[in-house]
């Protein structure tokens, strides 16, 4: 049985219940610094705390934070995902030009995604079916949707003129003054951090990235799952694109840039392993809203925009390390 291989991360997931593990410590330290920095913010900056300021920083996350869900998955059973900006990007430029082209922008967006699964199919091939490692998979990926987003655009971005409001309320519409983008990020945290828990196929991805032997030997499809996982980042990269594109009406073919590596960040941030086997939705979606608050501090605050990303990468940095030293003490 595959329990008695790897009893640490079986019994976290079996004895935990939603609100023990989702306000377990590290959601709750980064819901603490997330308040402190708040706090800072607010009083060295009076525009940080009105509500324009708080729904745009909101907003902004979004993308970010969706893909920083599908990041989590494909961190949790041990591998992860640099091609999911790309797709990012190229669902965004699929369905623009498809638009421009005459296509009806629902049919448009539906070919992105599905352009954008293929991608995803691709990668879950080559690592599941071939073996290839993810790194180089998903990196030959990345550069692959990257350039078919350059050549669909011949590298200028595309205006999107006379969007529908049924499609642009995606990324521009509220509801009770809550932006629309923003209760689709809280309904599908709540959804993937409960099925992260408790459906038995993500169960399968805690085992395989806690042991993938001990996985196939307890009769796990490994193919099958890293296959579904690969999918799922692509699928949420690609709706992603479609909502951005629905928030600016312009398909650039540098939508996404970095946005995998704010991902993984984010869910390191959140707790989720590099090793593998631990992670949580939650955490890592706490992960990005960190990240979009200290960036909006420092342009608030005039702070130079290249000094947004060393600080986030200096904190990946942290992140990473301080999951190096966990890691540790956990094999001692």
């Amino acid at each position: 049985m595959i329990i008695s291989d790897n009893p640490t991360a079986m019994d976290r997931i079996k004895s935990s219940n939603l609100f023990k593990v989702t306000f377990g410590f590290r959601e709750t330290s980064l819901i603490i610094i997330i308040l402190l920095v708040s706090g800072i913010l607010t009083i060295l900056s009076p525009q940080f705390l009105t509500s324009s300021n708080m729904a745009s920083t909101g907003i902004a996350l979004v993308a970010d934070g969706i893909i920083a869900i599908g990041m989590t998955v494909a961190l949790v059973l041990g591998a992860f995902d640099l091609s999911v900006g790309s797709i990012m990007g190229l669902a965004s430029v699929v369905a623009g030009s498809l638009y421009l082209a005459g296509v009806e922008i629902w049919l448009a967006s539906f070919a992105a995604i599905l352009a954008g699964v293929i991608c995803g199919v691709v990668n879950g091939l080559f690592v599941g079916k071939v073996g290839l490692n993810p790194f180089i998979t998903t990196l030959a990926m990345m550069g692959i949707a990257r350039g078919t987003a350059y050549i669909f655009t011949q590298g200028s971005p595309l205006s999107i003129g006379g969007i529908p409001e049924s499609f642009s309320f995606l990324g521009t519409g509220s509801i009770a003054g809550v932006p629309f983008m923003i209760i689709l990020l809280v309904i599908g945290t709540v959804v993937f951090d409960y099925l992260m828990r408790k459906s038995e196929a993500f169960r399968k991805v805690f085992y395989i990235g806690s042991n993938e032997k001990a996985a196939v030997l307890s009769g796990i499809n490994v193919t099958k799952v890293k296959m579904g996982v690969f999918i799922l980042t692509a699928l949420l990269a690609s709706i992603a694109g479609i909502m951005t594109l629905a928030r600016f009406s312009v398909a650039s073919p540098t939508t996404g840039d970095s946005a995998e590596l704010r991902a993984i960040a984010a869910a390191v941030i959140g707790g989720t392993s590099l090793k593998g086997g631990e992670g949580s939705i939650f955490g890592a979606v706490l992960g990005v809203l960190l990240l979009a608050v200290i960036n909006n501090g420092l342009v608030l605050l005039n702070v130079s925009v290249y000094w947004q990303q060393f600080v986030t990468f200096m904190i990946l940095l942290i992140a990473v390390t301080m999951d190096h030293i966990g890691q540790k003490k956990k094999s001692n």
